[in-house]
């Protein structure tokens, strides 16, 4: 939910109008709002760059992930890994544009660690792949909006540790 809906449904719950500090919280969001959205479309403009190379790092770090025995060995099994690479990258971009970590959490990460787990897939691998997609990404984007976007890769990261 963005700062916005937050401010509206607690003013809402406690039949008032919102407060200035409210006010100016919705304020400073919206002042970030172009910068938000620049660094969304790089993510979004760039996603098959980005996986590519996030992809690339990863087999080199972990060529065991892609030999035999390996959760990504095989077309198929590598074609989902980098599924989830560019599924990944949306999520952040999601939580760039919404100013917040919740909606990443509603979207994507609820249930994925048990999914994950389910499906014999290391979480350690997957932290190591987000790590990977978040160097990729950061990479085409200043350092005042890698900055900004850092945080929504880190709060993945950390969910999946």
């Amino acid at each position: 939910m963005t700062v916005v809906s937050q401010v509206i449904l607690k003013a809402d719950d406690e039949l008032r109008y919102p407060s200035s500090g409210e006010l100016k919280s919705i304020q400073d969001f919206m002042q970030t709002g172009e910068q938000r959205i620049r660094i969304a479309s790089t993510m979004g403009e760039n996603e098959k760059k980005i996986v590519q190379e996030a992809t690339k790092n990863l087999w080199q770090k972990r060529p065991d992930f892609i030999s035999p025995g390996g959760n990504a060995y095989g077309q198929r099994e590598r074609a989902q890994c980098i599924r989830d690479f560019g599924w990944y990258l949306r999520l952040a971009t999601y939580g760039v544009l919404a100013g917040e970590i919740e909606v990443i959490e509603k979207i994507g990460l609820i249930g994925a660690r048990e999914m994950y787990n389910s499906l014999g897939v290391p979480l350690p691998g997957m932290v190591e792949a987000i790590n990977c997609l978040k160097n990729a990404a950061l990479e085409l984007l200043s350092s005042e909006d890698a900055a900004v976007a850092a945080p929504y890769f880190d709060y993945m990261v950390q969910a999946m540790s």
